[in-house]
């Protein structure tokens, strides 16, 4: 069992008092490693709900994209590989698609939960589970899917200050709570320079967790083939903001409170998850908007023919469709970015 948040505040206050201040990235990592730890977030019960527990369509749209990439391609055999796969649920609508098509991949879950495990196991009984990237299978080509699983990686914040950028770190304030601030490192370096002038206060976020991560599966599938698809709330072009956050049963809550209780997230720079993969070889479609991306691979004639199917859900169908797919809800908030090896087709779902 994982730390309960009164020990995780007394392991980071003890590491303050020992080694000084920690950085945003330390704190995050050790916060969300005992979160992810001690049980099954998601859900109603839970702290937070993503798109395949919304409604199974999510799960098919994403295994009817794969299934047409399988279809064009016809690789004689592919991996599928899911990244903090959740409940499970979105590979199981997924992978149940992709039979309907003829495509049945051996099943590959990279997650260090071993609650998660069980629940997922429970989903798809036939997954092999990683504890890193390192022993997915080289033998073939991989068809990786990240859904909300870039945003909970830790992320370094840098601040302008009067004497230059400083990294944030963060140090103990009263109780269970911390407060970040300036630190006394120069990062003056890592700040783009159409940022450099800018205003005092501002602040500027890099993830290297996710460029390391997006750097070895980007070389994975340039060497082995396939595809991958990256669903996460992020921004598209370099930006300035603090956007670390944190929810518990379903609200906003304060990040530097209660450490290992609170699901700490921010959002995803897919411009620089891109040029990881461009650095690579490989090819991209979007980032798109999702409602877009769900529009395009039909998710309104399977939310028609669900609804006609099962007329005492239509409504509660529909509500889901809305949910997934219009602006003020997740569709435009939420980006999917697919990436793939060169001689592979291009991506349905990105023309809109």
């Amino acid at each position: 069992m994982s730390p309960d948040s009164g020990q995780v505040a007394v392991r980071l206050t003890q590491q303050i008092e020992a080694s000084g201040p920690i950085s945003v990235a330390e704190y995050m990592r050790v916060a969300n490693t005992a979160y992810y730890g001690r049980a099954d977030p998601l859900g109603a019960d839970g702290d937070f709900i993503t798109a395949p527990e919304i409604s199974q369509m999510f799960g098919e749209m994403v295994g009817i994209w794969l299934s047409d990439m399988w279809l064009r391609h016809r690789p004689a055999t592919c991996h599928y590989v899911e990244l903090g796969p959740g409940r499970g649920t979105l590979a199981a609508d997924a992978l149940r698609t992709m039979k309907r098509f003829g495509c049945e991949p051996a099943v590959h879950f990279l997650e260090n939960s071993p609650a998660m495990r069980a629940k997922q196991l429970q989903a798809v009984r036939h997954a092999i589970f990683h504890d890193n990237l390192e022993s997915l299978p080289t033998d073939a080509p991989l068809f990786v899917v990240a859904n909300e699983f870039f945003d909970a990686l830790p992320i370094r914040q840098m601040v302008s200050t009067q004497a230059g950028w400083r990294e944030r770190v963060v140090v103990q304030d009263i109780g269970a709570r911390f407060v970040a601030m300036p630190g006394a490192c120069a990062t003056d370096d890592l700040i783009p320079e159409q940022f450099r002038a800018a205003a005092l206060g501002s602040i500027y976020e890099i993830c290297p967790d996710a460029s390391s991560i997006m750097h070895k599966l980007s070389d994975r599938l340039a060497k082995q083939g396939g595809v991958m698809l990256i669903i996460d709330y992020g921004y598209t072009q370099p930006a300035l903001g603090d956007t670390l956050q944190a929810v518990q049963s379903h609200k906003y809550a304060d990040p530097f409170h209660n450490p290992g209780q609170v699901d700490l997230t921010a959002h995803v720079d897919f411009f620089a998850l891109s040029n990881c993969a461009k650095n690579c070889g490989l090819m991209l479609a979007g980032p798109s908007d999702q409602g877009a991306w769900l529009l395009g691979l039909g998710i309104d004639q399977r939310a028609q023919h669900l609804a006609a199917s099962n007329p005492d859900r239509a409504a509660d169908i529909t509500a889901a469709r809305n949910r997934l797919v219009e602006p003020d809800a997740m569709g435009a908030l939420f980006k999917i970015l697919a990436t793939y090896a060169q001689g592979w087709p291009q991506p349905e779902g990105f023309g809109l």
